[in-house]
C-alpha cells in the first residue's frame, strides 16, 4: 500500500497535479512572480501602477494578491506574513529587481547585488540609426505596398478573428527592412523607450555571449562543460557520466538532464524557485541527474539555458563576467535601454530576465541579419550564425523547429521563408530575422492566459506587402 500512494503521488506531480507536499512552494513562488513583474514594472519599466496592475498582473491565474510598495527602499512586498512567507523584490541600479529569498530582512537590500546604471536612450538621442535613435522618415520604401505593411500592423495590434484575442496584448511593432525602420507602432501608454522583460528571448541573448567566446577560443562547443560544474558531494567518487555533456548538449536543449520545469511544475519548483522565490539559478542548474544520453532528447529547459551561462561565467571570472553582458553586446549595439538582471547571487538569469525595448531588440536582430557583422566590425562570426539556426538533431519531435536557443520555422509550414528564425519569450516576445526579405520584425507582448501569438503568422501578414518573387 505504501508503495501504491507514493506512486499515485508521484504520478500527480508529473501530471501537474497539485499535491499538498508542494503547496508552501507555490504559494511562495506565485507571490514572488507578482513581486517581480511589479517591481519591475514600476521602477524598471516606469510603467504607472494601474497599467503594471491592469497589464503586467493579468498574467497571474489566481489573480493578484494585497501587495505594498516602499517607494524609498523601492520594494514590493506581496502577501499577508500571517498566512505564508512574503514574496519580495527590490530594484538594484543596473540590474532591475532582484527577488529576495524569505528568511532576508529589508536591512539586507544593500547587500544585494548592483551595476551602474544604464546610461539611456537619451544618451544616443543624436546618433543615428542603429547605433543611435535619429531616424528619418518612417515609411515603407516604393515597391513595398504601405496599405498591405498598415494592414499587417493592424493584424499584430487588433487581433481580428481570434478566439483569445483579448488574451494577445501587442505593446509594440517594429519592422525594420534593409537596415532602415520602415513601421513602428507602440499601445497607449508605451512608447519607444519602454522596456519589458523579454522572458525566453533572453535565451537568444545569452547564446550570442557564448557564442562570442567560443570565437575567442576561450569555449569549445562540442568539449565537455568545464570540469568542476557539477555540485560537490560528500564520497562522489568515480567517474560520473554527466562528464559527457557538452556546451552543444544545453545549446539545442538536449542535455539529458533530469528536465524539473516540466509536467507543469514550472512554477512550482526547478528555475521558478530562482526566478521568484531566491534560491540560486547556478546551483540549481547544476543539481540535477542524468535521465538520457545527451543529445538523444529534445527537452525545453530553462536550467540547460543557466548551466551554460555557468559554464561562461567559469571562463570569464567574477569580475569579467559582471561586465561582459555590456561590453560585448549591449554597448557595441547601441542597446542602452537593456538591462540584465541577476539573482540575489550576481548570477545572469539570462534564461529569462532581461529588460528591454523594441529597438534595442531590433538592433540584436540586424546583428544576425548581418551575419554577426555590425559598424563596419565583426562581433560574432558567421560560423556561430549558422549554429544558432541549425536544426538540433534532437528536435524532429517538434518538426526541427528549433536550433541552438532560436526558434526556426518548422518542416512542416511552406507559407514563410523556411530560412527565417526567431527569438521566443512568454507573453509574446519576439525578434523574427527574415534574411530572404532583408527583414527584422520585432513584437512585444504582455499577453496572458491562452496567449498563442503566432510569429510566423506575423511574418506571413507583414510578407503579404512585399513583392512576391
Amino acid at each position: 500500500m505504501k508503495h501504491f500512494i507514493l506512486l499515485t503521488l508521484l504520478a500527480g506531480l508529473m501530471q501537474g497535479g497539485s499535491a499538498e507536499v508542494f503547496d508552501p512552494q507555490r504559494q511562495l513562488v506565485s507571490r514572488g512572480v507578482q513581486a517581480v513583474l511589479t517591481c519591475n514594472g514600476l521602477f524598471t519599466s516606469n510603467r504607472p501602477a494601474e497599467a503594471v496592475e491592469r497589464q503586467e498582473l493579468a498574467y497571474l491565474r489566481a489573480g493578484p494578491e494585497p501587495y505594498r510598495v516602499d517607494e524609498a527602499l523601492r520594494l514590493v512586498s506581496v502577501g499577508d506574513p500571517a498566512t505564508g512567507p512574503l514574496g519580495r523584490a527590490a530594484y538594484r541600479p543596473g540590474i532591475g529587481c532582484v527577488v529576495m529569498h524569505p528568511d532576508q530582512s529589508v536591512d539586507e537590500i544593500d547587500d544585494l547585488p548592483r551595476r551602474a546604471e544604464v546610461q539611456g536612450p537619451e544618451s544616443t538621442a543624436d546618433l543615428l540609426w542603429p547605433i543611435g535613435d535619429r531616424v528619418g522618415e518612417i515609411a515603407p520604401p516604393d515597391d513595398v505596398d504601405a496599405g498591405q505593411l498598415r494592414a499587417a500592423s493592424d493584424w499584430a495590434f487588433e487581433r481580428p478573428g481570434e478566439d483569445n484575442a483579448s488574451e494577445q496584448n501587442t505593446l509594440s511593432l517594429l519592422i525594420v527592412h534593409r537596415g532602415r525602420i520602415i513601421h513602428e507602432r507602440y499601445a497607449d501608454g508605451v512608447d519607444r523607450e519602454t522596456r519589458t522583460r523579454t522572458w525566453s528571448t533572453a535565451k537568444s541573448l545569452a547564446v550570442t555571449l557564448i557564442g562570442m567566446l567560443i570565437d575567442d577560443g576561450r569555449m569549445q562547443l562540442d568539449a565537455p562543460l568545464p570540469i568542476d560544474w557539477l555540485p560537490e558531494r560528500a564520497g562522489n567518487t568515480g567517474e560520473d557520466p554527466r562528464m559527457a555533456i557538452t556546451l552543444r548538449n544545453v545549446l539545442q536543449m538536449s542535455s539529458g538532464l533530469y528536465p524539473v520545469d516540466s509536467w507543469g511544475r514550472e512554477y512550482v519548483t526547478g528555475s521558478g524557485l530562482s526566478y521568484w522565490a531566491g534560491e540560486s539559478s547556478a546551483d540549481g542548474a547544476r543539481d540535477r541527474g542524468l535521465i538520457r544520453k545527451p543529445g538523444t532528447h529534445w527537452d525545453y529547459e530553462n536550467y540547460d539555458t543557466l548551466l551554460a551561462v555557468y559554464a561562461m561565467k567559469k571562463v570569464l571570472g567574477d569580475e569579467a563576467y559582471a561586465n561582459f553582458p555590456r561590453d560585448r553586446l549591449f554597448d557595441p549595439l547601441g542597446m542602452r535601454t537593456t538591462v540584465a538582471s541577476t539573482d540575489r547571487f550576481g548570477d545572469f538569469i539570462l534564461s529569462s530576465q532581461v529588460y528591454s525595448n523594441a529597438r534595442d531588440l531590433a538592433r540584436f536582430g540586424l546583428l544576425y541579419l548581418q551575419r554577426g557583422s555590425w559598424n563596419g566590425e565583426r562581433l560574432l562570426s558567421e560560423e556561430w550564425i549558422d549554429f544558432v539556426r541549425t536544426p538540433a538533431a534532437a528536435s524532429h519531435t517538434i518538426d526541427f523547429a528549433y536550433g541552438g536557443h532560436f526558434w526556426l520555422v518548422p518542416s512542416s509550414r511552406d507559407d514563410v521563408p523556411a530560412d527565417a528564425y526567431s527569438t521566443s519569450g512568454n507573453r509574446g516576445q519576439f525578434v523574427i530575422i527574415d534574411p530572404s526579405h532583408d527583414l527584422v520584425i520585432v513584437r512585444r507582448g504582455l499577453d496572458y492566459g491562452r496567449q498563442g501569438f503566432d510569429r510566423w503568422d506575423l511574418l506571413r501578414e507583414v510578407l503579404k506587402a512585399f513583392p512576391s518573387d
